[in-house]
């Protein structure tokens, strides 16, 4: 492989801003995949990511539409995504699931589960590099170079129309996309720094404190709350956790949670549970995900609600990290169910890809 801009290449990033910027902006769908920038020259094709560490093994049927549908010679960046036909939106959790070690399971996900390349930047084509060229000019060669593309390569959605990319911010969710991304007209394409602007959902909701895992620089110190909602069934359901706290709050969280410690025989998330298949936080103890990381956690007796900050949920659980907002004394850890979540309208993803 020898090309104008040679791998590894660290992803051009984004800050996150509250609301869509007007002005001098291409607006864009954000798409909730893996980032992915695509080196191709001729046959050999590598597949890039966030990390730089190279994704080619995993997706066998990518690599096939790459080299049916992308330019001989070409450095593309777009993300990967797993869509669900059935429910017509994306399905990060399944995408998760193509990452795996054994060859046999990996050709056997890329045709049960098959995967889709969403192209929204041109990095080189031919002999040219084109990092240092506006956005604009990029863009516009990225539409020429994937003119004749076929699903399940794709080129994202783009205007340069704030009110249509508030309507896309509304309704794309329900096809599961992640939000706007505003990225300026002259901007040059530039590694690893935060030179777009992405906009996300934010949404709260109250969620019983069902256990937490210690830092792991100090045994003395929270390193996240565990977080669970109870089902209709009355089940409470781990969605997922908080654990942005400075340092001396994280000590404090510590001293203020260890009367609510328990045993995991009174706990809902005991083994007990874990063998008859509800779903609690010990699933990921030995998951190739967490491979290196201890994820054992200390149970608390469900009775502190807490309100967190999420963007969206997948599945059960919310997609992201949630974020403190405050402590809920006056709330009843049983009324911490999955009604109070906001459910966004469905919207149908083969709408967007267009193809």
């Amino acid at each position: 492989m020898l090309l104008p801009v040679m791998p590894p290449v660290s992803p051009m990033l984004a800050k996150s801003v509250d609301a869509i910027p007007d002005g001098a902006f291409v607006y864009e769908p954000k798409w909730d995949g893996f980032r992915s920038i695509v080196f191709r020259d001729g046959d050999e094709v590598e597949i890039g990511s966030r990390n730089e560490r190279p994704m080619t093994r995993y997706f066998p049927d990518v690599v096939g539409a790459i080299k049916e549908n992308l330019p001989e010679r070409c450095v593309v960046d777009g993300e990967i995504v797993v869509p669900d036909p059935r429910a017509g939106r994306l399905e990060f959790e399944t995408l998760q699931q193509r990452i795996h070690p054994a060859a046999s399971r990996v050709t056997l996900l890329s045709q049960t589960t098959p995967a889709h390349f969403i192209a929204f930047d041109l990095l080189a084509l031919d002999e040219r590099n084109l990092m240092r060229d506006r956005f604009e000019d990029r863009r516009k060669a990225l539409e020429d170079a994937l003119e004749k593309a076929r699903s399940p390569i794709h080129l994202t959605p783009a205007t340069r129309d704030h009110v249509l990319a508030e309507r896309w911010f509304e309704e794309f969710e329900g096809a599961g996309l992640d939000g706007v991304v505003a990225k300026p007209v002259d901007v040059t394409y530039q590694p690893d720094k935060r030179v777009m602007f992405k906009i996300k959902h934010v949404r709260t909701a109250d969620c019983v404190v069902a256990g937490y895992r210690v830092h792991k620089t100090d045994a003395n110190a929270i390193g996240s709350l565990l977080l669970g909602l109870y089902k209709d069934d009355g089940d409470l359901a781990n969605v997922g956790v908080v654990g942005a706290f400075p340092m001396a709050q994280r000590r404090r969280l510590f001293e203020e949670l260890q009367p609510f410690v328990t045993q995991f025989d009174d706990h809902p998330w005991n083994w007990g549970q874990e063998e008859m298949g509800t779903r609690t936080p010990r699933h990921s103890e030995f998951s190739r995900w967490s491979a290196g990381k201890d994820l054992t956690f200390t149970p608390l007796r469900p009775e502190r609600v807490v309100e967190v900050k999420y963007d969206h949920m997948e599945g059960e659980r919310f997609r992201h990290t949630g974020q403190f907002v405050r402590w809920r004394p006056d709330r009843d850890p049983r009324s911490c169910t999955y009604d109070q979540l906001d459910e966004p309208v469905k919207y149908d993803l083969a709408e967007i890809l267009g193809s």
